[in-house]
């Protein structure tokens, strides 16, 4: 199935969020054109790969999708959203690791990217956030001139309806993220006290306006309305190491497990799903996975065929 331009889609989306508005009762549009759509029967590959050197492993993972290239274009605007949302060290495993990230940035470069933008909506005050994590010394140490990591505009959240959403109708967007050409998920997998993991359907919270703790009242199906807005090109899940309790802030070195591990798919939830796996969960027992599925947002197959 050729890719469709993400910002198409994103129109398209819209589109049919506007008219579903009007005349009331529109199907979502039909996501056929998706790519993770194509996950279903086995038609987005799962990679999942192990090693202790980041930069390598970052590289043996793409490649098992067939290179970065597969998902960024010459001349392409990509944006990498890690998870930069706590003021803790690459140690304490609440963030995405910066090597994962600076790694990401760096293939996103070489397959022809026009520019990078990396951001995150934190939940401690950003600025500590961003240098705690490690993450902005890596990428501003990257000297590229095509490479930024900016802290959030609150001038440019979005308002939007939600065509057919489940429990948010509608709900602001931040709206660079809607307008790259190329997005790509890049969640640390973690424990969480609400919804039992983070991982990449939960990562796009980093990217709404409001009061977030509102999506905690009902969060399967409030993430899966978010993710029906905003397309993730990949998901790349880093658990090279992952926190298994007292997230998703953490805090105690003895809640982190070395793991070394990615996990990379264009279908979200088949690589949530796999990432639910290493901490002894099946994906069928974690509400958000399952309503990723029920939406049509990814796949639960997880059988052989689907590996890379």
């Amino acid at each position: 199935m050729a890719r469709m331009d993400r910002r198409e889609f994103v129109r398209r989306s819209l589109q049919v969020a506007a008219v579903s508005s009007a005349v009331g009762g529109v199907p979502l549009l039909d996501l056929l054109s998706f790519p993770a759509r194509a996950a279903e029967g086995g038609g987005a590959k799962l990679a999942v790969r192990k090693g202790k050197d980041i930069p390598a492993l970052v590289g043996e993972t793409l490649g098992a999708l067939g290179g970065m290239a597969t998902f960024v274009k010459r001349g392409e605007t990509v944006v990498v959203k890690p998870n930069i949302g706590w003021d803790r060290t690459v140690e304490q495993g609440a963030n995405t690791h910066p090597l994962v990230v600076r790694a990401v940035i760096e293939h996103c470069l070489e397959a022809g990217a026009k520019d990078v933008r990396v951001f995150d909506r934190t939940c401690n005050d950003p600025r500590r956030c961003y240098v705690q994590s490690g993450i902005q010394d890596v990428v501003e140490g990257m000297k590229s001139e095509r490479v930024k990591i900016e802290h959030m505009d609150r001038r440019a959240y979005r308002e939007l309806d939600i065509a057919n959403g489940k429990d948010l109708t509608r709900w602001s967007f931040y709206q660079p993220a809607l307008d790259a050409d190329c997005f790509i998920n890049l969640p640390v997998a973690k424990h969480h006290g609400i919804s039992t993991l983070t991982l990449g359907m939960k990562n796009i919270m980093g990217v709404i306006g409001g009061n977030r703790g509102r999506l905690h009242q009902n969060i399967a199906e409030s993430l899966a309305d978010i993710n029906s807005v905003v397309h993730s090109t990949l998901t790349l899940v880093d658990a090279t190491r992952i926190l298994v309790a007292n997230g998703p802030q953490g805090g105690r070195l003895e809640d982190v497990r070395l793991l070394d591990t990615l996990i990379a798919s264009a279908d979200i939830v088949a690589a949530d799903a796999y990432a639910a796996t290493l901490f002894g969960h099946r994906p069928e027992d974690i509400p958000t996975i399952v309503a990723g599925a029920r939406r049509g947002l990814g796949s639960l197959d997880l059988s052989p065929g689907r590996l890379a």
